[in-house]
């Protein structure tokens, strides 16, 4: 076998892999998207079938008749929007901190931060719910923002990109007469735009996807998030309608998508740099 025909066969074989990684990763969402467009009895037919025999919007219109989905959707929007921005102003100030500021135990601290990466979730839920119960925040946008306004995920990933900043800039805005404050607003924070982008869509997708966060800080349909309130259609048999469930999950799936694809060059920029000196 000659070296052209090894490297074609690599290429050839490198394709198949990467269009079967593809088809893996993409058929459970093409499977929600032609569900969603499903009767009933298409989806309860067998043996199934992937195509709908006959499209059909019932399931969105039930899906609203049902919930209050529009209201669910806002809160969302305010749930996710509302932990993102606090996120990116408390993480970005602590990991200033860290990066840029020279103070006794300032290593110690950032190895604690990181050692409290391996607590399990769940095991600080319980305390932070009776700590939301006391001040009578449960069923509220404050208890479930609050709570999630800074994240150790964040610091470090701010931190490690505010550390490969040249110093040199610092330095010359100190010349010029400029505080901490105007350093880390005028200086650090424009040339980490692509890392804070990255953090925002982080935070953004996960809390807006957050199923047992909402689920345990609220009581009602009216405080309930999309996803969480999607959990409210399952009957006390523990019977769903999926094409319903789908058609849910189709449309809190499309405010990540139009995000992402928004954000798409600033995000992996900021993946791709972040930690890079």
């Amino acid at each position: 076998m000659t070296a052209v025909t090894r490297t074609w066969t690599g290429r050839i074989l490198l394709l198949v892999l990467t269009l079967a990684a593809i088809a893996f990763m993409v058929l459970p969402t093409l499977i929600v998207l032609l569900t969603a467009f499903k009767s009933q009895a298409n989806i309860d037919r067998w043996p199934p079938t992937l195509l709908p025999g006959a499209p059909t919007l019932d399931n969105f219109a039930t899906i609203l008749d049902t919930l209050p989905f529009a209201r669910m959707f806002l809160n969302s929007l305010v749930f996710a929007g509302g932990v993102t921005v606090l996120t990116l102003i408390f993480d970005s100030l602590a990991a200033y901190a860290l990066a840029r500021i020279d103070f006794r135990g300032r290593r110690t601290l950032l190895l604690v931060l990181i050692a409290t990466l391996m607590v399990p979730f769940q095991a600080t839920l319980i305390p932070v719910y009776q700590i939301v119960a006391d001040l009578g925040w449960v069923n509220t946008f404050q208890g479930m923002i609050v709570p999630r306004a800074a994240s150790v995920f964040g610091i470090y990933l701010l931190r490690q990109f505010f550390v490969a900043l040249p110093r040199d800039l610092d330095s010359a805005a100190r010349l010029d007469g400029a505080g901490e404050f105007r350093v880390f607003w005028s200086i650090v924070l424009p040339n980490a735009l692509p890392a804070l982008i990255t953090l925002g869509l982080f935070s953004f997708v996960n809390n807006w996807n957050d199923l047992l966060w909402p689920l345990i800080f609220t009581t009602t349909p009216e405080m309930a998030t999309a996803v969480s309130g999607l959990s409210l259609l399952t009957g006390q048999s523990g019977t769903a309608p999926y094409g319903v469930m789908m058609a849910g999950a189709l449309i809190t799936t499309a405010p990540l998508v139009i995000v992402f694809l928004f954000f798409q060059r600033r995000f992996v920029e900021g993946v791709a740099t972040t930690g890079m000196k």
